[in-house]
């Protein structure tokens, strides 16, 4: 294998392994920073739009325009869904078979088809609400 291959595969190997460490939201600038600067911004960029294109990380757009990801670790079970809280950002992984019977509901009553990959739920975390 050429040299700048290996070095591909040991970049992406870091910046992966640094993303599946994150338990909040983040930006490709404090990927950036964790990996103090030896990683290009470009080739950081360029990996977590692919990881977004396969539904590994979620992107969503702050009301400052920022935009954030957040890894989505991945699942067997068809049956699943995400919590995410609002407040602190933290995202729970959730297997109950009761969502099938809402993403019928969605199905029969709305004539849409939910991805069931991706069903994320947002609220405030039992941590978060015992602040209130």
């Amino acid at each position: 294998m050429p040299r700048s291959d290996t070095y591909n595969t040991k970049q992406k190997e870091l910046i992966v392994n640094t993303i599946k460490k994150e338990k909040k939201e983040f930006t490709v600038k404090e990927i950036y920073e964790e990996l103090n600067k030896s990683i290009g911004l470009t080739t950081i960029y360029r990996l977590v739009d692919k990881l977004v294109e396969e539904g590994i990380l979620l992107k969503s757009i702050s009301n400052d325009n920022t935009t954030h990801y957040q890894y989505l670790s991945k699942c067997e079970e068809e049956n699943h869904f995400y919590l995410k809280c609002d407040k602190c950002g933290d995202l729970e992984h959730v297997d109950c078979d009761c969502i099938d019977g809402l993403t019928k509901h969605i199905f029969k009553e709305h004539d849409f088809k939910p991805n069931k990959e991706h069903i994320i739920i947002n609220g405030i975390c039992k941590n978060c609400s015992k602040e209130y």
